[in-house]
């Protein structure tokens, strides 16, 4: 069975200088795919970007989190907070109240909608569908995004099941295993469902999910421990961290993933494997 790769750069839209690595990764590295954040400040620059890169697969990154929305905030209200009349500012805040019950799914199917109307409106035709600090796994609106798909021809799903293993994390941060292991456990069980509807989503996932970034050694050892079938590797690559840092309020390596990504040895790397890169078309 053949080895395939797809690496996706998230966030596409959220600044200009995400959408420049972007371009930079297509253009000298392995990137040919990215989901885009409709709610992003620089949307429309993402969209003029992949109208003149054929190569990349455009899909759409559902944001229910640490950002603003499409619709009115008083149409989507349990999505709110009030203190920004914004969504909520991360995936914790998110997940309590999704536990707690104060998460209205028919709010979230409103907003994902919306999101998705805003990137249809572009004429362009999503190749796949993942969230905002992985979102859609979660029980009830992972059957939202897969309706969304179903209802529009967006054939495949991201599925961040992130491999579980104490080599793969921070050593000691016993915290951020057990988060890894429940995303693992939500992820399965959205794939589960996803193929059962007739999505296509990768076999294989690779990134960090944790803040840290997939740096040249990080992304070697992935390329050389590459399992048969499809794998996607999850980026979120920048040209200036002084930028990039405070305007999304994460302390993120941005420029260290688009430096790896365009590395000349981890391209020549994927030939002299016979790793064929491409994006969520291909599967």
């Amino acid at each position: 069975m053949a080895k395939q790769l797809i690496v996706n750069a998230d966030d596409f839209g959220r600044h200009v200088f995400i959408n420049r690595a972007v371009e930079l990764g297509v253009e000298k590295g392995l990137i040919r795919s990215a989901t885009v954040m409709v709610t992003g400040a620089a949307f429309e620059d993402a969209i003029a970007l992949a109208r003149r890169t054929p190569a990349l697969g455009l899909g759409l990154h559902f944001t229910l989190v640490n950002a603003r929305p499409v619709l009115p905030p008083d149409q989507i209200p349990s999505l709110i907070d009030p203190a920004t009349n914004e969504l909520w500012p991360d995936h914790g805040v998110f997940v309590k109240r999704f536990l707690a019950g104060k998460i209205r799914i028919n709010d979230v199917a409103r907003e994902c909608q919306a999101q998705l109307d805003a990137f249809l409106s572009t004429g362009l035709v999503p190749t796949h569908a993942d969230s905002h600090q992985h979102m859609h796994v979660l029980p009830g609106i992972i059957d939202v995004v897969i309706g969304l798909c179903l209802d529009h021809g967006i054939p495949a799903v991201r599925i961040p099941a992130i491999p579980v293993s104490l080599l793969a994390t921070r050593p000691g941060n016993l915290g951020e295993q057990v988060g890894r292991m429940g995303l693992h456990v939500l992820a399965e069980r959205a794939r589960r469902k996803a193929v059962a509807a007739g999505l296509r989503a990768p076999e294989h996932f690779g990134g960090i999910v944790a803040g840290e970034a997939v740096d040249k050694k990080a992304l070697r050892r992935i390329l050389l421990n590459l399992k048969d079938g499809t794998t996607e590797i999850m980026l979120h690559p920048g040209t200036d961290n002084k930028i990039l840092i405070p305007a999304t309020a994460w302390d993120h390596d941005f420029e260290g993933e688009l430096e790896a990504v365009t590395d000349p040895d981890m391209v020549d790397l994927v030939q002299q494997l016979g790793i064929t890169v491409g994006n969520f078309t291909n599967l």
